[in-house]
């Protein structure tokens, strides 16, 4: 069974494991966060929103009056889980100090914009102070600098709230291997967890519905759809420009048929899907 959404997991994925506890019963939100998901250390208002944002466009549960979560049960047979028409996505985008994070790059801006059928809102936006100074050829491209980030958080003390960002969501970015393997690389750094669950890239996307393009940089892609970018190369601006990117990307997937979440990966992948890499990307492309 595809899973649900992006999760940060040690084992298995975050919403199956959830939905296995609520067939034993009801739990409010705490408990979830707590026994379920891991966040020993979670307070209420964490738990509430990392929990809403895994299951609350989930149609396998509900809430119940009293707050609690509840497992739904059909009766007309199962209800795919990746259906497109109740998909929520988090548009991802990051900038670094580099392009690996194996080689001791870090993010120093993060972004996530969510997008589902009631439209597109910023879930997260942060510089991040990465430990480390900030190259001469990143601070040209960014405008970022090593002022701007030194009074600012650490991934380590804003992991909790871009899980929540991501939790429960279809994880998408504009040339997704690099923003995927920067937020897994920190959050097994910070918090020794795995990213795990279902990702599009808007580039493969593009490759295939959009194919007379010649580059599939955002830049092409987004004055391709008439779309405006304010702060190119920053994390903010160019996650809202991809989520716009998405939504046209969507409409053309729909006119080839695609329902779930599942076709739509198939689209962005030609022939059998290779091994996952981090391996360092063209400009050309982010």
């Amino acid at each position: 069974m595809t899973s649900a959404g992006v999760a940060a997991v040690r084992a298995g994925t975050l919403v199956d494991r959830t939905l296995g506890r609520l067939t034993a019963g009801p739990c409010d939100s705490l408990a979830i966060a707590r026994d379920v998901l891991g966040l020993a250390a979670a307070s209420a208002m964490v738990a509430e929103r990392v929990t809403v944002a895994l299951l609350g466009a989930d149609p396998r549960v509900r809430r119940l009056a009293d707050g609690r979560w509840s497992a739904v049960v059909w009766s007309g047979g199962a209800m795919p889980a990746d259906a497109l028409e109740h998909a929520s996505f988090a548009v991802v985008d990051v900038e670094t100090t580099g392009v690996s994070p194996a080689r001791g790059d870090r993010i120093i801006e993060i972004a996530v914009v969510g997008l589902d059928p009631s439209g597109a809102r910023m879930l997260h936006h942060s510089l991040v102070n990465p430990g480390r100074s900030v190259p001469r050829w990143v601070r040209g491209l960014t405008g970022i600098t090593d002022e701007m980030l030194r009074d600012r958080p650490t991934f380590a003390e804003i992991a909790d709230e871009v899980m929540a960002a991501l939790a429960g969501r279809v994880f998408v970015a504009h040339n997704a291997r690099f923003d995927w393997a920067f937020v897994s690389h920190e959050l097994r750094r910070t918090r020794h967890l795995v990213l795990d669950g279902p990702r599009l890239c808007t580039v493969r996307l593009a490759r295939r519905l959009v194919p007379g393009l010649k580059s599939r940089g955002l830049d092409s892609v987004t004055r391709f759809f008439g779309i405006d970018v304010v702060g190119r190369h920053r994390a903010d601006g160019d996650a809202a420009a991809t989520a716009r990117v998405l939504e046209r990307l969507l409409a053309l997937a729909a006119e080839r048929g695609a329902t779930t979440v599942a076709e739509l990966e198939a689209i962005g992948w030609r022939g059998k899907r290779q091994r996952r890499s981090a391996l360092p990307t063209p400009v050309a492309e982010i």
